[in-house]
This record gives structure tokens, C-alpha cells and sequence, in this order.
């Protein structure tokens, strides 16, 4: 299942069951398992582990070296690919740094559209969608179940809450709690993500406690400190809005409001 005109470095790992299209470059320290397969004139540089059932479509660079000034070539410098993700043209995703952690890492089950470019050190969760042209710079963690439009940038060392919805061309400086919508640049929040609540059968008590957590964060006037021992009353009611809660109390970048 290796096109002839193929280069495989003699120490990747190539499952039998993956499939690699005409022209594919793969270097040193490649594995790649079983029922994943890469389109023509992909390129993976190593250390790079693609795990199963991925299909990485044509022209992709994958694991290539990070782009920051201060890399020196350091060994520790990987990229994990989970299983079941689709990766369409023109992708390009960059090892970790030592200064990072090492890793750069994407979850199980995404939908990474054309031209996305996913930086050092990001981690992404699942079933993530990230439309064409999408940008993550280094240190960027996205939870699950995000979806990202197209010609969205984020800045370096945030964080997407979980279900959370970044409208087409946003331009995220801070971190964005789990189910808010927002736009705009620079992002700011447009409600919660009733869509994607609905999409993924939140029951109708959590979506109501989520609407008041919303309120009481954003529309009320309070100060964040404020707003946050407020949600914490709530807390007690949702495991939504403790998780809200949660991920607001650990912001380092500070919240978009």
C-alpha cells in the first residue's frame, strides 16, 4: 500500500495496513498505523506518531519542525496524531518545543478543513471542527467538541472552552469559556452556543442554567470577581456551569467579555 514512488527513511514505522499516495515524503522517527492514509505529495517528518484510521489529504506538511526563533533542533520535539481525524489540503501541523512541554498533540475524530495551520506546542481535543484557514499559534489548547470558522486566529497561549463557537474571521486574543459564541475582531461573546447545545442533546435544565450563568457573566454589570462567586452558587445545580466556573478560574490570559 506504499506507492512505489514514495520516500520512506529507513526508520519509519509503516503499518501494513496504512496507505501512503504517489509521491509521499516520510522521514526518520514516522509511525504511522494501520487504515490511516495520506494523499499524494504528503510530507511527515518525525518524531511524528499518526495513529489509526486517519486520511490526511494531498499536499499536507505534517510534523515538520516548529516555527519559533528559539528552537535549536532539540530532540525533544514531537507531534501525536490521535485516530479517525480528517485532514484536508494544505495542512500544516508543527512539532512541540522543549520550552512547550515537547508536544504538539490532536485528539480522536477532527475535521481540520483546508490550509488550517496548528502551531507548536498546541493541544487540540476530539471531534473538534477548524474551517479552511483556520490559525493556531504556539501553546494554543482547544477542548472538544469546538468548532472554529474559517480565517480564525488565535493568539498564542489560549484556550477554547469546550462547545464553545468562534464565527467566521474571529480574532481570539483571550480565553473563551466553554459554550459562548463569540466573533469579531478582537472575538467578543454573542450568547452561548445554543446550536451546538442543541446538536449534542443537552438536556433542557442545562441549557436553562447555562442561559443564567451567561447573564450573570455578561449581561448583569458585575465585576468577573463578582460574576464568579455568583456562578459558584449555581455551580451546585450544573455540572456545566461548574465546569464554566472551573475553566474561568484557572484563566491565566484572562476571559473574553
Amino acid at each position: 500500500m506504499i506507492h512505489p514512488t514514495c520516500v520512506v527513511h529507513a526508520d519509519a514505522r509503516i503499518d501494513e495496513g496504512a496507505e501512503l499516495g504517489p509521491f509521499c515524503t516520510i522521514g526518520a522517527g514516522v509511525e504511522i498505523a494501520a487504515g490511516s492514509v495520506l494523499g499524494p505529495n504528503v510530507v511527515v517528518n518525525g518524531p511524528t506518531k499518526i495513529g489509526p484510521d486517519n486520511r490526511i489529504f494531498q499536499f499536507c506538511s505534517i510534523g515538520d519542525d516548529p516555527q519559533d526563533k528559539k528552537y535549536r533542533g532539540e530532540s525533544d520535539s514531537r507531534l501525536e496524531i490521535g485516530r479517525g481525524n480528517v485532514i484536508r489540503e494544505y495542512c500544516s501541523i508543527n512539532r512541540g518545543t522543549a520550552a512547550g512541554g515537547g508536544l504538539t498533540r490532536i485528539g480522536d475524530g477532527n475535521w481540520i478543513m483546508a490550509y488550517v495551520h496548528v502551531a507548536h506546542d498546541c493541544c487540540v481535543g476530539n471531534a473538534t471542527v477548524m474551517a479552511n484557514n483556520a490559525t493556531l499559534a504556539g501553546h494554543v489548547h482547544v477542548e472538544d467538541h469546538v468548532i472554529l470558522g474559517g480565517f480564525t486566529g488565535v493568539h498564542q497561549f489560549c484556550r477554547i472552552g469546550a462547545y464553545s463557537f468562534a464565527a467566521i474571521s474571529s480574532v481570539i486574543v483571550k480565553d473563551i469559556p466553554p459554550y459562548v459564541l463569540v466573533s469579531g475582531n478582537t472575538a467578543r461573546p454573542n450568547g452561548l452556543n445554543r446550536e451546538g447545545l442543541r446538536r449534542h442533546d443537552f438536556p433542557a435544565e442545562e441549557v436553562e442554567a447555562l442561559r443564567r450563568a451567561y447573564r450573570i457573566l455578561y449581561r448583569e454589570g458585575l465585576l468577573l470577581q463578582e460574576a464568579v462567586q455568583r456562578l459558584r452558587d449555581l455551580a451546585g445545580q450544573s455540572m456545566h456551569v461548574a465546569r464554566l466556573v472551573n475553566f474561568i478560574s484557572s484563566s491565566e490570559r484572562g476571559i473574553a467579555r
